[in-house]
């Protein structure tokens, strides 16, 4: 049985929150800078109640655009909650997976 979709479901708003660290993105280059980091192809449907919900919770602010060609898109940017949202729950995720791999690594060794 294949885990990664539920753990990707607990950890995905911190993973979106951390590709906003180095500037202003939109929703599908998010998708693709996940993708290229492992984790796969994040469909709108689930990326975007992400985004929504972020948004709501102040962490980080959007701004939509017109594009010269093609459909306008909605750009996001961390907000300075939203960066201290991400070190303090990114720490927790880091000591939460540093317990998981300890509990894995003495069950290897047994």
């Amino acid at each position: 049985m294949d885990r990664r979709a539920s753990w990707l479901k607990g950890v995905l708003d911190l993973l979106v929150l951390a590709t906003l660290t180095e500037g202003e993105s939109y929703g599908y280059e998010i998708s693709k800078r996940l993708d290229g980091s492992g984790f796969g192809r994040i469909r709108g449907g689930t990326l975007y109640p992400v985004l929504n919900r972020l948004e709501e919770a102040g962490l980080v602010v959007a701004e939509y655009r017109a594009a010269p060609k093609g459909p306008g898109r909605r750009y996001y940017t961390l907000t300075d909650g939203g960066r201290a949202f991400l070190r303090e729950q990114g720490a927790a995720w880091m000591e939460f997976d540093a317990s998981v791999r300890s509990v894995l690594v003495d069950g290897e060794t047994a």
